[in-house]
Order: structure tokens, then C-alpha cells, then sequence
């Protein structure tokens, strides 16, 4: 499978994804030896406050290098599929693209469909595992790059390449490690393909957890439970939704970054505890939750000792009621 004596074969690759995550592994692909054909995305949205159509970074990165651009609302429609299958393409590299694939089109390049996902698989399968593996207390993360099948992030592993979870990263900061985790090893992977070296290895199905997407609703902080789920809430919701609760005259109090403090308190969950330069400790279900980072509606993220220049929080004032 070489071009010539010590080289690897030149892939056609369609490419297939539409957020930020999706755009670094496509910026690889564009700089690699391999001929990226086509870019499948979803279509524009409204953004900004203008709610004005807008590209998303996919498709932002494919203008910029010129490459053609199909934004179908479906993939079921025959025309779609024959348009699709007219590229030739050795393989499709699908990264978070937000639709489902056929069967007629995983079989339609020569090589299927490939898929960079956000979790060590089996762990976590579904739409947001970096944020359900921060939730959960996982203390470790990673890519799989799987042979896509027609079921939900269920293929045949290919490759993988793991990295730690600390107490302090963000949803953010494991998104754009994960990013780049995933470029590197989709490389990897397309160089095993070219050469003939590729293996596979079936999940184990009673591993899997489901990661299901994140809804706004759940970015409300539930005092009544420990600080350290309260912790993890925060951070695996920064950058979005972003944990929040409700100050007692009912604005919304966003939570960009929080520590856990091991010490009990007599007072109720949600209650004020104590108000510093070093931040606001809040009573929870077990143990405090100081404020490191917060934010209110209409204004930057700062400090708490910032906010509390500005804001006259009390101690044993109740946050969360409505």
C-alpha cells in the first residue's frame, strides 16, 4: 500500500465534524501528506445576539484552505449518499459532526468511516463525555479512534492515548488536551491504515457508561449535596453551561472555578459561611465550597474577593432559593 519504495499511500479522506474539537483534528488532516476531499458539516446557525447565521469553526478552517464544503440537513436522502460516495474517498474521519451515518455511507469509502471520540472507550459513549467523566470523579481520560458501525460509538478500537484528570482542570482545558490528543492519534491511525498495519479490538459492552448530553438545567447548584460533587459540577461546566445558584436578591451567581474545604458547618446548605479576600465559603450537604471565580449577570468573571468589593454578601445569607 505505498506510492513508492519506503513511502506511505497517499489517503482521500472526506472529512466530517463541526465544532472547535472537530476543527484541530481537521487543521492536522489539511497539513498531513493526505488529500482531505471534501468537508461534511452542519449547517450555519444563529449566533450573537444579532442571531445571525454563522459558520462553525469546521467549516470556518475549510474556507479558509478552499476545500468544498456540504452542509446536508440529513444523511438519509439517496442524493446526499451518491453525492458522497462520488468523491472516491479512501476514508471518512468523523469528528463530533452531530449526525448519524447510514450504513450506506460507513460503506461507502474504501476504508469505512473512522471516529476520534472523547473517552477512553468503552467508559463513556455518547454526546459528552468529557464533561460526564469530570462529574463522575474519574481521575483519568483519553481518545479512541474507532471503526465506526451503525450503532452509538460502539466500533471496533483502533487506537487510544490516554491522559490524567486533575482536581483542577475545566471541562475547557481536558476539551483542548483531548483536542490534540485526538489529531495526533487520527494520524497515527490513518498512517497504520495506509501501511496495513491496523488492528482492531471489540469493546467490551458491560464496561460502557452513557454520557448523555448536557442540559442547561442541570448547571444549577443543588446545595444539599457534597461540596466535592458540587466541585466537579463547576468544573466540568466551564466553559458551558457554567454551575450557577441564586444570591438573595435573585440574580444569578455564576461558578467559573471552586475549591472544596474539608470542615463542617452548622449552618444550613446554601448558607454563607464566611467571606474573605480568599473567597466565599458556602455550607453544602458535606463539607464547604469556597468561590474562587464567580461572575453576575451582564459582567466579567473575577475574583470573589473582587465581587465582594462590589456586592454586599452577608454571612448566613441563603443562596438558592428562588
Amino acid at each position: 500500500m505505498t506510492d513508492g519504495e519506503g513511502s506511505l499511500e497517499r489517503l482521500k479522506i472526506i472529512f466530517a465534524g463541526t465544532p472547535e474539537f472537530a476543527a484541530v483534528a481537521l487543521h492536522a488532516l489539511l497539513a498531513s501528506e493526505h488529500e482531505v476531499c471534501a468537508i461534511y458539516t452542519q449547517p450555519d446557525r444563529p449566533a450573537g445576539r444579532g442571531r445571525k447565521l454563522t459558520a462553525g469553526p469546521v467549516k470556518q478552517v475549510a474556507l479558509a484552505h478552499e476545500v468544498p464544503v456540504y452542509q446536508p440537513l440529513t444523511l438519509r436522502d439517496a442524493d446526499v449518499q451518491t453525492v458522497l460516495a462520488a468523491h472516491g474517498a479512501d476514508v471518512m474521519v468523523v469528528v463530533a459532526y452531530g449526525l448519524i451515518l447510514p450504513v450506506e455511507v460507513l460503506q461507502a469509502p474504501r476504508f469505512g468511516c473512522i471516529n476520534i471520540h472523547a473517552s477512553l472507550l468503552p467508559r463513556w459513549r455518547g454526546a459528552a463525555p468529557i464533561q460526564r467523566a469530570i462529574i463522575a470523579g474519574d481521575t483519568e481520560s483519553g481518545v479512541t479512534i474507532i471503526q465506526m458501525d451503525e450503532g452509538l460509538d460502539t466500533g471496533a478500537m483502533l487506537e487510544k492515548r490516554s491522559c490524567k484528570i486533575t482536581a483542577d482542570d475545566s471541562g475547557g482545558q481536558l476539551h483542548d488536551r483531548l483536542a490534540t490528543l485526538g489529531a495526533e492519534a487520527v494520524l497515527s491511525t490513518l498512517a497504520k491504515i495506509s501501511d496495513g498495519s491496523v488492528s482492531s479490538e471489540a469493546q467490551d459492552d458491560a464496561l460502557s457508561c452513557y454520557a448523555s448530553k448536557i442540559d442547561k438545567k442541570e448547571a444549577l447548584v443543588d446545595w444539599s449535596r457534597p461540596a466535592l460533587e458540587i466541585r466537579r459540577q463547576a468544573s466540568a461546566f466551564n466553559p458551558w453551561p457554567v454551575a450557577y445558584t441564586l444570591l438573595p436578591d435573585g440574580q444569578r451567581l455564576r461558578i467559573w472555578q471552586a475549591i472544596t474545604i474539608p470542615v463542617a458547618s452548622d449552618l444550613a446548605p446554601g448558607s454563607v459561611v464566611e467571606t474573605n479576600k480568599a473567597g466565599i465559603d458556602i455550607a453544602t450537604g458535606d463539607g464547604l465550597l469556597r468561590l474562587l471565580k464567580v461572575q453576575l449577570p451582564g459582567g466579567r468573571q473575577v475574583s470573589s474577593g473582587d465581587f465582594l468589593n462590589a456586592y454586599a454578601l452577608k454571612v448566613s445569607a441563603q443562596l438558592g432559593k428562588r
